[in-house]
């Protein structure tokens, strides 16, 4: 009787793992799905519309567009539709990686002082360097991913005691860090002698614009995400360990302080690499992990690809809307962003306070 019984429990667990595991398939499918017909929509709309079902067509490799039409698709707008897709991917995994490794809901991609690194470096190539290009990125974009990884790697060592890294050390040193890297750019604001235009390139780039790269551009940067998703997977894991307290984890054989270094490189390559495609983008690293935690739970494992393709779509939809709202102008997209995360920050605040009162 306990052995049929028992068995009986076995057998519902196995039902219920696999219902859960076919939920989780049809959760990414359907966010694949989604995500494709967006740079579909994305790549049809603009100042000049392209049909969506010519389109479709050029893109499977035949030719009804015009010669204007292919320029316009394959030059400007696919380019850009598709940064939008890696950027948002990067800054929601970092955002995901940093929310695990501080055990806080409320960490992002800028957590430990990326955004006041880029802010120097790109104000240092936006007024004291002549216009260059490396590899296709200017100057400003290369200096602020410079500026992004020089800045972290100051807060590491900053927080650094006898071979520890304190979480309460690294998080008051990336603010202390980030806070006097930005307004460090006010001295080479007061050399802009262009009457004001480079103050204006930096405020378009502080406010998050997803750039226009050209394909070899798109390639390094995709190449770079490629390499910080496949670090994130064995590091998902780890930190899954993490979350049941540090010392639990060192007794089970995972080394604490190289797990952190390994997130926070990991981390630092994915935002510094968005940093150099989009500026500085707020929220987005924040909203999309925590919304995916709602409904996924703890598990890093489940949550990664989860959040890249949620993060990919939520910035291009976003990017759409902030391109065409407005059009011919632009709306930054980092001001959407900001309309959309600042709520939802305040939400969690506010729930926060809620689960210590009850």
């Amino acid at each position: 009787m306990v052995n049929e019984i028992a068995q009986g429990e076995y057998g519902t667990h196995r039902h219920s793992e696999r219902i859960q595991r076919r939920s989780y398939l049809l959760l990414l499918t359907m966010l694949a799905v989604l995500l494709a017909a967006a740079i579909l929509i994305a790549a049809a709309v603009g100042a000049v519309s392209i049909p969506l079902h010519s389109l479709a067509q050029s893109l499977l490799g035949r030719e009804p567009l015009t010669a204007d039409q292919r320029i316009i698709l394959f030059t400007i707008r696919l380019p850009r539709v598709l940064a939008a897709v890696v950027v948002g991917a990067a800054l929601s995994v970092s955002g995901l990686l940093f929310q695990g490794l501080f055990r806080n809901p409320l960490a992002d991609p800028y957590i430990i002082g990326s955004s006041g690194g880029a802010v120097l470096g790109a104000s240092v190539g936006v007024f004291l360097l002549p216009p260059i290009s490396v590899a296709g990125f200017g100057a400003t974009a290369l200096l602020a991913f410079a500026g992004a990884i020089c800045s972290i790697m100051l807060v590491y060592s900053l927080a650094s005691v006898n071979g520890r890294t304190p979480v309460v050390a690294l998080l008051l040193s990336g603010f202390a860090v980030s806070t006097m890297l930005s307004y460090s750019s006010y001295f080479l604001e007061v050399l802009d002698h262009d009457f004001g235009s480079g103050i204006r390139v930096l405020t378009s780039w502080l406010h998050g614009t997803i750039a226009q790269p050209t394909w070899p551009q798109l390639a390094i940067v995709t190449a770079m995400l490629l390499l910080g998703l496949a670090g994130s997977l064995p590091l998902a894991r780890k930190l899954n360990t993490l979350a049941l307290g540090e010392e639990y984890a060192a007794h089970l054989g995972i080394h604490v302080q190289q797990t952190r270094i390994a997130v926070i490189i990991v981390g630092s390559i994915l935002t510094a690499a968005a940093v150099a495609l989009g500026g500085l983008i707020g929220f987005l690293g924040l909203i999309v992990p925590h919304m995916a935690r709602i409904f996924l739970g703890p598990d890093h494992v489940r949550l990664l690809p989860v959040t890249a393709l949620g993060g990919a779509l939520f910035l291009l939809s976003t990017d759409t809307i902030a391109r065409t709202a407005i059009a011919p102008a632009e709306m930054p997209v980092g001001v959407l962003t900001a309309f959309i995360g600042g709520p939802f920050f305040l939400y969690l605040i506010r729930r926060a306070k809620q689960e210590v009162f009850l």
